[in-house]
C-alpha cells in the first residue's frame, strides 16, 4: 500500500476553511436553539422601560435650558432608546437565523452607544475644553470601535467583549474631579448608576445567578441592572442639567 500523501496547502486551506464554516453554522443552531429555549420574562423588562425611557426623554429634552443641554439630553436619551427598544424587539421576537444574528450585533453595538451617550450629558455640562472634547473622543472613539468590534466578530466570547463594556463605562475615573463638580448628588448617582452597569456586566459575562431560568434567568438580572444604572444616570443628568435653569 502507498503511503499517505500530505494534502497540498490549498487543499488543506479548503478543508480548513470548511471546518471553520461548519463550526460557525453549528454555533449558529446552538444559539437559535437556545433562545428558543428563553425564560418566559426575556425582553419583557426593556420592552416597559422602552415607552417610560421615550417619555422621560422627552421631559429631559423640553426642560432643557440651553442649546449643549438640549444635545447631551436628546444623545443621552436617544441612545437609551435604541438599546431598550432593540433589546426587546432582539429578545421578544422569533426570528429566521439571519434576522438573529442581525439583531445580535445591533442589539450588543447599541451597549458602546449608550456608554458614550450616557457620557456626553455630564461632559458638555461639567467639564470645560480641553478635558471636554478630549473625554467626548475617547468615549464616542471607543464607542464606535467597539460597534465596529461587535459587527466584525460577533462570535467574540463573553470573557472578551464584557471587560471592553466595563472598561470604557469607567474611564470616567481620571475626570473624576471634574465630573464631581456636579455636586455630591449627582456624583453619588453617576458611581451608584456605573456600580450597577458593572455588576450586570458581571451576571451577564458570568452567567450568574441565575434564579429562576424557566422565567427569570440571570439574563433579566442582568437587564433589572442595567434599567436601574440607566435611572440613576437618567436622574443625575436631570439634576445637572436642571441646575443651569
Amino acid at each position: 500500500m502507498a503511503p499517505d500523501r500530505p494534502l497540498p496547502d490549498r487543499a488543506r486551506d479548503r478543508v480548513s476553511e470548511r471546518g471553520h464554516e461548519a463550526a460557525e453554522q453549528v454555533r449558529d443552531k446552538v444559539r437559535d436553539v437556545a433562545e428558543d429555549v428563553k425564560p418566559k420574562l426575556r425582553g419583557w423588562l426593556h420592552a416597559g422601560t422602552a415607552p417610560l425611557a421615550l417619555a422621560a426623554g422627552i421631559v429631559l429634552l423640553v426642560l432643557s435650558p440651553t442649546v449643549t443641554t438640549r444635545v447631551g439630553s436628546a444623545i443621552f436619551a436617544g441612545t437609551a432608546l435604541l438599546l431598550f427598544a432593540v433589546s426587546a424587539i432582539y429578545h421578544r421576537g422569533t426570528w429566521s437565523p439571519r434576522a438573529m444574528a442581525f439583531l445580535r450585533r445591533f442589539d450588543h453595538s447599541n451597549i458602546f452607544l449608550l456608554i458614550a451617550g450616557s457620557y456626553t450629558p455630564f461632559t458638555l455640562i461639567l467639564l470645560e475644553d480641553p478635558e471636554r472634547t478630549a473625554l467626548l473622543a475617547i468615549v464616542w472613539t471607543g464607542a464606535v470601535l467597539g460597534v465596529l468590534f461587535r459587527i466584525f466578530w460577533s462570535h467574540a466570547p463573553r470573557w472578551i467583549y464584557t471587560p471592553i463594556y466595563v472598561a470604557l463605562g469607567w474611564v470616567a475615573i481620571f475626570y473624576a474631579g471634574d465630573l464631581g463638580s456636579g455636586g455630591p448628588a449627582v456624583t453619588t448617582l453617576l458611581v451608584v448608576g456605573g456600580g450597577l452597569y458593572t455588576v450586570g456586566g458581571l451576571v451577564y459575562g458570568l452567567k450568574k445567578p441565575d434564579p429562576f431560568p424557566t422565567w427569570f434567568g440571570f439574563h433579566e438580572v442582568f437587564h433589572t441592572l442595567t434599567i436601574a444604572a440607566f435611572v440613576c444616570h437618567y436622574v443625575a443628568a436631570s439634576i445637572a442639567t436642571y441646575s443651569l435653569r
